[in-house]
């Protein structure tokens, strides 16, 4: 993935670096278990991101944390509809949630500012002992300003709007305008002193700076204002990061110079806004993504140019450094499509986060995915018993069946989450969820070339004999595998069967020499059983029950 600049120009690209490390990490892991699943026992550590070898774990109570997450409908962020969201965020299993924070709610007049709702909120969630990420919808909430104030929405002559190549006023405010920036970075800041204050306990452990960035209907602003920034040379840091040449924009970057001048203004914007609110409380911040197909390019009057897609993560790297995270909101369901995605956005330079996902059944089994690839965390979108259902995106309805397809991998992943998200910051976890066209996967358990091990995930199969996998009747099989030390194993999933082979040839046979059931509490593992002989001989299967396994193998 690169930005494209002129012939004569080739920027610096992101490599991707991993090594393996040793696997001493049990001891680490241990120390984590006590607080494990709670969010009131706080160390008083503010959170943070931390990066090892292309790595990322986001720190809560100065452990690696991994967010069991539900992010609730748009316009739940209201007192009385948090009755609506604990029930369905409690039959989930959900350790985090995320909620809307309004520009509207919390200065509806200028310079008077209403942090009643925050403070009902944490309040709430620490009853509930979940965590929580707030989402700031202010100048953008998919590309509109519908959760600004009416006196900054209203007033076009002080805030102007968007003007695409056509002389067609947008929706979209305009990133190009001072008085936009500093009122929406006034109010930001606001909120991030009162947070501040307000949460010894941080329950808060992440902030979305803006939504879904971008514009619809116009590649970018064509404004006077705009078209004399776009006339003028890009600036020396953009320049310096892409390792181009300096020039002005059509210079520089030729047939892209309107989507990438418009993707600089606003992640310059979203950076000055993340800036001022890290100097009031520096919690960890990111922005998410609406997506642009993740195989081919597209027309940019096509989705939301200048947001966080993935042509133009270089540019949002270079002008938004305060913000630790791009995280994609992934609404497709099709294997393929999902996993491209995953890869554009999980680079050594971003951790992985899926900030928002549909809710619907099948997107369950990515969570595996997400989990496998070192991600951050993982949250369906509109989890809550307030009415409004975004299908075809996502469910047809949030009934019992729907969460619990969600709930099924949280509560099989929440006893041990601590000891995951402490592996993954080593490399050390990897997934698979069942694609639709293909019944068998190979996951190599480390670097290629030098993995001692793989495993063999196949779908759709009995738990004897060796009849051909068929697939899930709906694809909604997932295994998570994580290395604990030299030929062992934790090793768990749903509707599938792992077969552990080598990855390197040789002559010497193997076998599983130890298969433990158990269970992990307060990051202890507690044993319950063998499995031996009929449960073994034809590979691990993993049903609808929620099962762990420690897996020791050994030559002969």
């Amino acid at each position: 993935m690169s930005i494209q600049v002129s012939s004569r120009q080739r920027p610096v690209r992101q490599g991707v670096s991993a090594r393996l490390l040793s696997a001493a990490c049990v001891g680490f892991m241990v120390l984590f278990g006590s607080a494990a699943g709670s969010a009131q026992a706080s160390s008083g550590a503010i959170p943070k991101i931390v990066k090892q070898d292309g790595r990322y774990a986001l720190m809560v109570d100065d452990a690696p944390f991994l967010m069991l997450s539900a992010q609730v409908n748009n316009s739940s962020s209201w007192p009385a509809m948090l009755p609506k969201v604990w029930p369905a965020v409690t039959q989930l299993h959900a350790n985090t949630v995320e909620v809307p924070i309004a520009w509207q709610q919390i200065e509806p007049r200028e310079g008077e500012f209403d942090f009643s709702f925050l403070d009902t909120l944490l309040v709430q969630a620490r009853e509930q002992h979940v965590r929580l990420v707030l989402l700031w919808f202010g100048t953008w909430k998919n590309n509109g300003p519908a959760y600004a104030p009416e006196w900054v929405k209203l007033n076009n002559e002080r805030f102007p709007r968007v003007i695409n190549a056509k002389g067609v006023r947008r929706d979209s405010l305009s990133p190009n305008f001072q008085a936009t920036l500093e009122a929406d970075r006034k109010a930001f800041v606001a909120l991030m002193r009162h947070l501040q204050s307000g949460d010894a306990e941080r329950t808060v452990i992440m902030i979305q700076v803006e939504n879904e960035t971008g514009t619809y209907g116009a590649v970018r602003d064509y404004s006077p204002t705009a078209q004399k920034l776009f006339g003028g040379a890009v600036p020396q840091e953009l320049v310096k990061a892409l390792g181009a040449r300096p020039g002005t924009w059509t210079q520089v970057f030729g047939k892209n110079a309107d989507e990438f001048f418009q993707a600089y203004s606003i992640a310059h914007f979203v950076d000055q806004v993340a800036a001022s609110g890290k100097a009031a409380y520096p919690i960890p911040m990111f922005v998410n993504a609406a997506l642009r197909d993740p195989f081919r390019d597209q027309d940019p009057y096509d989705y939301a140019s200048g947001g966080p897609t993935w042509n133009v993560l270089d540019i949002w790297k270079a002008a938004a450094p305060s913000i630790d995270v791009i995280g994609p909101d992934i609404y497709l369901h099709d294997y393929r499509g999902y996993t491209r995605t995953l890869e554009l956005y999980g680079r050594a330079d971003n951790a992985l986060f899926v900030p928002e996902t549909g809710n619907a059944q099948e997107s369950a089994r990515f969570f595996f995915e997400v989990v496998g690839r070192g991600g951050l965390g993982f949250a369906p979108f509109g989890m809550d018993f307030t009415g409004y259902v975004n299908f075809p995106l996502g469910a047809p309805a949030l009934d019992e069946d729907t969460i619990e397809a969600f709930a099924r991998n949280y509560k099989l992943v929440e006893p041990m989450m601590r000891q995951l998200a402490a592996l993954n910051l080593r490399g050390k976890v990897w997934g698979a969820a069942e694609p639709a066209e293909v019944h068998v996967q190979h996951v190599v358990l480390g670097a290629a070339g030098n993995a001692p091990w793989q495993v063999e995930v196949s779908y759709g199969r009995g738990m004897f004999g060796e009849a051909d996998p068929k697939g899930n009747q709906t694809p909604s099989g997932g295994v998570l595998l994580a290395e604990l030390g030299p030929n062992e194993y934790l090793v768990t999933g749903y509707r599938a069967r792992v077969r552990f082979e080598r990855a390197q040839p040789s002559q010497m046979p193997f076998m599983l020499a130890r298969v433990e059931e158990g269970h992990y509490e307060q990051g202890h593992w507690i044993f319950e059983r063998l499995w031996n002989g009929d449960q073994t001989d034809w590979g691990l299967n993993f049903t609808n029950l929620p099962q762990v396994l420690r897996v020791r193998l050994a030559d002969y």
